[in-house]
């Protein structure tokens, strides 16, 4: 039976770390760290009248704390936000929008540098600019400087091993280092200007080209002087919206609250070299102000994960020195990161362009989770939806498939696979789908808030029965989908069933829900075949290459493991084979014959 929590203080420890808030069922309702645990956790349960409604509404759920001891408040923070990320709790602020932003990248540690378009910084002696929200936009500068600064533009393999000129030489778009004998101090100049202009020195650098222009124009070399004239044109035209906006080259990201009618809103002005290089927008439906300080600490921890360029101050709304974010960034960025409210009054002024952009965030679509409660009659909002799907080969290799979508994404690496040799020749897929569900049960949380099946009423009734034989009871939602009269997958006739139900469920053919129901249906299909394929291409491989003289079955996983294919292993020379555990240079021999004779019959 569910009953309410009783929080003793006295069963918790008053060091650093983590907590996680559970439901009944298991679930993960909220992270959060402290640096004193016992009074953290025991801020939640007095004065109740003081919380927020958010808050408020967390404490009536909680049926269990764990807690992760850490060594300082640091450590806490680090797994603090790892555990977000991973559980993407519900009463926790989570990024919707957390991927990586495009960045230009100059390799200053070639001889030859390139400008390339990457969402991952790297420690390498690179400089990168940026970031850019809209790739294409990015892709569009890109592609002007490419045209009027003719860097190199292939990879360093292909550089190295190129023996002619490539397309981008022949329309004028590279010297072509690779091949060709340039001129490295003509090729380090124009990585100069390229330097200057991404970094914001754009009316030094057009004053420069001017200058170059006129004296060529004198000299009578009018190509050179066009040159240039077409380099300060591409100069303005990538500069044209950038405002400036401060009078310093510092890079420095801007955060700003809002609080609307909907909820609370957050922007993010990038500033680059004093210019207002982007902006972006997020907003956290149903939270107010009074939540300002755990959202703007949330989100610095999530935004400015490993790999994404962390500029050298981050101005925000309100002090956060109490925390060690800024050591935090400073780990990951390489260099040090300060975290503090505007000082100057520019920087005032940015917090209030931050402040505007993020007034104007709101979430004009009801989310997918909403119209799915409503649509199939849940009791809450579906977060964790996993779909199974039940597939087999004329009867043999039973297999059930399933994949997982959190917030509406898919989360990969939660797809799980399940064997069923004891129904091999039987093509029972009720009996597998049972099967599925135990063992579902038995691997244990995080449970999800919606199952969906792919089939009819008869898949749902298997998966019931499953749930009913299981000791632990978990109370989870069921659908299933089954194809409409044409019986083709994403036909718009396909039906909802749900249990106690005789008809299917009332859903609009084409709604947005409906859709999206079909998408994760389709996903689960496509996997679970992909899988199967895969197994019984590896086996009639496997069988393949276990006929060959010297080579068992142990050997064979050995190469398996090692090579992933069978072209990998027929390619590898003798010495790569005799060098795997336990095969050594005789045995490795005959195998390596064998192999090129299987190679030579293919």
């Amino acid at each position: 039976m569910d009953t309410e929590y009783k929080f003793f203080a006295a069963n918790f420890p008053d060091t650093s770390g983590v907590y996680l808030m559970k439901d009944g069922r298991g679930r993960i309702l909220y992270v959060g760290k402290a640096k004193h645990l016992r009074r953290r956790l025991s801020s939640y349960f007095r004065n109740a009248a003081a919380h927020t409604p958010k808050t408020r509404a967390l404490v009536s759920r909680i049926r269990h704390i764990d807690i992760l001891l850490t060594a300082t408040e640091k450590e806490a923070l680090l797994l603090e936000s790892g555990l977000i990320k991973k559980h993407r709790p519900r009463y926790n602020v989570v990024l919707k929008d957390d991927k990586q932003y495009v960045l230009f990248r100059l390799d200053r540690t070639a001889e030859f540098p390139r400008l390339s378009m990457t969402r991952k910084v790297v420690r390498d002696g690179s400089v990168y600019f940026g970031p850019f929200t809209s790739a294409s936009a990015a892709r569009t500068v890109w592609k002007l400087l490419g045209k009027v600064f003719p860097l190199r533009k292939c990879k360093d393999t292909a550089f190295r091993n190129r023996v002619r000129p490539c397309l981008y030489h022949d329309i004028g778009q590279c010297w072509a280092p690779c091949v060709l004998d340039v001129d490295r101090e003509a090729y380090a100049d124009m990585v100069h200007r390229v330097e200057m202009l991404l970094s914001g020195r754009s009316m030094e650098l057009v004053d420069g080209l001017t200058r170059r222009m006129k004296e060529a124009s004198k000299a009578l070399e009018f190509e050179r002087a066009a040159a240039y004239r077409d380099q300060i044109r591409a100069v303005r035209k990538t500069v044209e919206g950038q405002a400036a906006v401060i009078h310093d080259n510092r890079d420095r990201d801007v955060i700003g609250l809002a609080e609307t009618p909907q909820g609370l809103g957050l922007g993010l002005l990038f500033v680059r070299q004093g210019r207002l290089l982007d902006q972006k927008q997020f907003f956290w439906p149903g939270l107010t102000l009074d939540e300002g300080v755990e959202v703007v600490e949330s989100f610095i921890g999530q935004f400015y994960g490993p790999g994404r360029f962390i500029p050298s101050l981050i101005i925000t709304p309100m002090d956060l020195a109490d925390t060690p974010l800024d050591e935090v960034l400073a780990e990951r960025g390489g260099a040090s990161v300060r975290i503090a409210p505007p000082k100057s009054t520019q920087e005032k002024q940015l917090l209030g362009i931050a402040r505007n952009v993020a007034a104007q965030a709101t979430e004009v679509r009801e989310s997918i989770a909403s119209r799915l409660q409503k649509a199939l009659r849940l009791p809450e909002e579906p977060v964790r939806i996993e779909c199974v799907d039940a597939s087999h080969l004329g009867g043999t290799d039973m297999r059930v498939g399933q994949v997982v979508f959190e917030d509406g994404r898919r989360s990969p690496e939660a797809s799980r696979l399940y064997a069923f040799p004891e129904l091999e020749g039987a093509g029972d897929d009720y009996a597998a789908l049972a099967g599925w569900a135990r063992r579902r049960m038995e691997s244990g949380p995080p449970w999800p808030d919606l199952v969906l099946i792919d089939g009819g009423r008869g898949q749902l009734s298997a998966v019931e029965k499953g749930l009913a034989e299981c000791t632990l009871e978990c109370g989870w939602e069921l659908a299933a989908i089954a194809k409409g009269e044409s019986r083709r997958a994403g036909e718009l006739g396909d039906v909802i069933f749900r249990p106690g139900r005789k008809n299917p469920m009332p859903l609009k053919p084409g709604s947005p829900e409906l859709l999206f129901l079909q998408k994760i249906r389709d996903e689960a299909h496509r996997f679970v075949l992909g899988r199967q394929r895969r197994a019984r291409k590896k086996a009639v491989l496997s069988s393949e290459l276990t006929s060959l003289p010297g080579i068992g079955p142990k050997t064979a996983r050995i190469l398996w493991d090692h090579f992933e294919s069978l072209e990998a292993m027929l390619e590898a020379d003798g010495a790569a084979i005799a060098g795997l555990p336990g095969i050594g240079p005789k045995r490795g021999g005959k195998i390596f014959e064998a192999l090129q004779a299987l190679r030579a019959t293919r």
